[in-house]
Parts: C-alpha cells; structure tokens; sequence
C-alpha cells in the first residue's frame, strides 16, 4: 500500500467569532508549547491544585469539589446530570432553547422521568413560573441554561430559581458553558448546587476541558447515592479521589490542555472579574449599536442580552448559508447560523474572552456593510 502524503499543517487565520471556539489568548497557546509533565508528577499536581484555587475565584464559590473534566461542555452537562440522576427520579428541565434541549435528552437517557417547561427559543424564565411547576410535583433536580448559545438569551433571577428549587428540596443544576468569565457567575451567592462551563468559550483556551463545581449539598448526595453513576468516566467521586486526597489515578489527564486552562484563568484573575465583565458588556453594546445601524438588529430584547453571544436578525438582503460563506472566504471571519426554529432567520455572533476586542467589532461591520451593498 502506498505511503499517504500530505502538506505541512497550514490551516487559515480565521477569525473566530462564532459561538465557539473562540479566539485563543497568545498566552494561553505558549503554555501549550511546555513540556509535558506525568498525570501524576507532583510538580503537575501542584498546577492542578492552583487551577482548582482558580476555578473557585472564576465560579466565586468556595466549593471543595471544584474541578475540570476532560472533555468539551457537553461532558459537564453530561457529568451534572448522570451523578445526580438515579433511575426513577422526576426532573424538571426549563428549555428556552437547543441546550436545554440537550438536558432532557441526557436525563432520560439516564432513567429520570423528565418534565420540561418550554418558553418560545430566544425568551427567559420568570422564577414564578418555576416554583408554580415545583410546587405540582416532587422533583429530584431542576437543570437550566443560564446563557443559551444557540438564541444568544442571559437567564436572570437565577438566585430566584434556586431558591425556589430548594424550597422544594430539590438540587439545581446551571449551564453557564457561554457564561463563566463573560458575565457574572456566582455560584455561593445564588446556591447552585452543579454549575459547569467549557474551556473554549470566554476563557479563550481550546476545547477540551468542562470546568464544574459542587456544591457541599450535591457533595453529600453523591456519596450516599443507593445506585452506581451510570457514566464511570464521569463519577465526580472517582474524579474527587485523583484531584485530591491521594491522588488515585482515575484516567490519564490531558496535561496540555490543564497548561492552557491554568494559563486562561490567570489571565481573567489578573484583568479581574468586574473589570472583565464591563469590557464584554461594552463592547457588545458596541456591536448592537453597529447591528442596529446596518438593518441587522438583535434578535433578543435588551434586558436579557447576553454580552458574549450575539443573535441578530437577517435582512431580506443577506441569505443566511451564502452570506456566512462569504464572510468566511473573503474576511477569513466565522460566525454561525441558528438552528431548531431559528435555522435561517438570525446569525450568531460570538465575542467571548479574548475575542471580545473593539477591533473585532469594527472588521466585522466593515465586512458586513460590504455584503450588504
């Protein structure tokens, strides 16, 4: 057989500003490029326990059980889930979009009877709404996105929520996966019980890694639940026993990828979560100002945009497919359709981490006046 032959690695300089991946931080990719280390060397241990130092400050929680997975958001979603559902128990999953989506399909998979409370793609929950269904019906969790990537929607109230659900002994679980590091995130002060995130989103490091913290609460449960987790790879107490205590091996870690998550989250603990959240918020209102001015309006009301992640409306004069392929082979920039309802009615426009820069802002609506003419 012929030997295959391909060229050196070359791939174009996008510029991502889709819902992800995001731009990387140039930090963030010189760690990648440190040796590496064993999964349990002492000296990488010690990198482990400062992300973990880190992550609390990022989730402002002062959580034990604090850790990344190895794996995309989705292996967070999937962690949250799995370790609190044992078969039987009744689940309540607000849907507001493709991710809430997501947690019903998990959660059945995982032998939870699932009951879903939709409100139409690109709206939010009022809190009342919640505790009016919690009250109907004993639940084990109540899961919810609180920045729903594929409308572009910020979930308010959350502490609200959480309330609610305690009030009726059930856990909460959040998806902050666009959130964590764009736009506050207080895991303590709202008392969330499983919050998880991404790494490749407003932390501007690669996919790979889904940061996830528990609460004492959840913690408790976890270690007097009457059945297995369903998922070995994703036991939080199996994970608990490799990032502390005795360091047990569980799995071989992505050394690299912890490099760049270190890196990521030094780099938003010295900007400052205030200082970082008033740079997302400010340069989104830069670019819905710029939407606006170009007949390409938000898609969601102001009151609960989400800074990191944009949907716009499309004119009648840009079609959807042909216009993001245009924008990616003459501009070399990225930005994504919708899908489910929205498929062909809004684009998605992300500025998350590192990518959340006025120059960004000002090319892309330099290109699109261009598409639009």
């Amino acid at each position: 057989m012929d030997v295959p032959q391909f060229k050196d690695l070359n791939p174009s300089p996008r510029l991502l500003l889709g819902p992800g991946p995001s731009p990387i931080h140039p930090r963030v990719l010189r760690a990648m490029a440190t040796p590496l280390l064993g999964h349990l060397d002492p000296e990488f241990l010690t990198l482990l326990n400062e992300t973990q130092q880190l992550l609390r400050y990022v989730f402002q929680t002062k959580n034990e059980l604090t850790i990344s997975i190895s794996g995309t958001g989705t292996a967070g979603m999937e962690a949250a889930l799995c370790n609190l559902i044992e078969p039987g128990d009744n689940v309540l999953v607000a849907v507001v979009g493709y991710f809430g989506e997501r947690m019903v399909s998990m959660a059945q998979r995982y032998g939870a009877t699932v009951d879903r409370l939709d409100r139409p793609w690109g709206e939010i929950f009022d809190p009342a709404d919640i505790e009016k269904q919690l009250a109907q019906k004993k639940y084990k969790l109540v899961a919810f996105v609180q920045a729903e990537t594929s409308t572009g929607a910020l979930q308010l109230n959350v502490k609200d929520i959480a309330a609610a659900a305690h009030k009726h002994g059930a856990f909460v679980v959040m998806d902050c996966v666009t959130s964590l590091g764009g736009v506050p995130v207080e895991v303590d002060n709202w008392d969330v019980d499983i919050a998880y995130s991404c790494s490749q989103k407003c932390l501007s490091c690669p996919p790979g890694l889904a940061p996830i913290t528990v609460s004492p609460r959840a913690r408790d449960f976890l270690r007097s639940r009457k059945t297995p987790v369903g998922n070995w790879y994703l036991d939080l107490m199996l994970l608990e026993k490799y990032w502390g205590g005795d360091h047990a091996y569980h799995h071989t870690a992505p050394i690299t990828m912890n490099y760049a998550l270190r890196e990521g989250l030094r780099i938003v603990a010295e900007e400052g979560l205030d200082a970082r959240f008033a740079r997302h918020r400010a340069n989104a209102e830069m670019l819905w100002a710029g939407l606006e001015e170009i007949d390409l309006p938000p898609f969601v009301p102001l009151k609960h945009r989400l800074p990191a992640l944009t949907t716009c409306a499309l004119s009648p004069r840009l079609d959807d497919a042909s216009g993001r392929k245009r924008l990616l082979d003459e501009y070399n920039i990225e930005v994504a359709g919708g899908f489910g309802p929205l498929k062909g009615k809004i684009w998605r426009i992300g500025l998350m981490g590192f990518g959340s820069r006025r120059e960004n802002i000002t090319l892309l609506l330099a290109a699109l006046r261009k598409l639009l003419a």
